[in-house]
């Protein structure tokens, strides 16, 4: 995936939905959603069309926190006969569960399924499901940091091949959430799923984004992420990029 500039919506990993700490949680709703809907059409040398849709939805009551998110690109490319083709679509759903081990600790377990079908990766689809423990291991006013890890299963369908390549992981994720000021957020998020087994694809992930409030629903985030694969394709890059500005909407 190259590098693009696209108006759309905000796609969070799960742990983001640790930003609620920072509510009242007397007076958070137990549902919350967020919708994404982007377009990016240029012409001149290059005639391209990129679109980005999804949609979350977080359940949150007691002890128990549920995030579900679906996301999907498009991009459509001018091709020799001046006619748009598809050059890059991807998809993905992701859930994760987590449940507080006590009202006033800072532990936690969680449960994460994710499948991702990206047409022009090296695979066909990629599925991991994975569980574990996790803790909120720093927090202030401003700043807070929360990481989990745990076993997991994964499973790819290579293109080339058409077979099926299977792995045990350990899945490990970070968040670390820094308010600059009243209304200026900074976010880091890291994800791995290392497959020990030599040979065996292992998948890593971080993305960094200023998020700026415009109104109390409206939000505007730049934001740089970086997506890597250590067993690809040789025709295939092992790192893809997005850089993004962003236009984000909840309800």
């Amino acid at each position: 995936m190259n590098r693009k500039f696209a108006l759309s919506a905000l796609c969070l990993l799960p742990l983001i939905s640790y930003t609620a700490v920072a509510e009242d949680a007397e007076h958070k709703p137990e549902f919350t959603a967020s919708a994404e809907l982007g377009f990016l059409y240029k012409t001149g040398n290059t005639k391209s069309a990129d679109m980005k849709t999804g949609f979350k939805v977080k359940y949150e009551k007691d002890l128990w926190l549920s995030l579900l998110n679906f996301d999907l690109l498009v991009k459509k490319t001018d091709n020799e006969n001046e006619n748009f083709e598809t050059s890059d679509q991807k998809w993905s759903v992701d859930s994760k569960t987590n449940y507080t081990l006590s009202t006033t600790g800072k532990n936690y377990v969680y449960g994460n399924l994710r499948y991702e079908d990206d047409r022009f990766s090296s695979f066909d689809s990629q599925s991991s499901v994975s569980a574990g423990w996790g803790r909120h291991w720093y927090k202030t006013d401003k700043a807070s940091l929360f990481a989990d890890i745990g076993p997991g299963f994964k499973s790819d369908k290579v293109k080339a091949t058409g077979k099926t390549q299977s792995a045990f992981i350990i899945q490990a994720q970070a968040l670390y959430l820094r308010q600059i000021n009243e209304h200026v957020e900074f976010q880091q998020t890291l994800s791995a799923k290392f497959a020990p087994k030599s040979g065996e694809n292992s998948i890593y992930s971080a993305e960094s984004s200023i998020t700026t409030k415009l109104i109390e629903t409206l939000q505007l985030k730049f934001s740089f992420k970086i997506d890597h694969n250590t067993e690809v394709s040789d025709d295939k890059k092992n790192t893809d990029t997005q850089t993004a500005l962003t236009l984000v909407y909840s309800f």
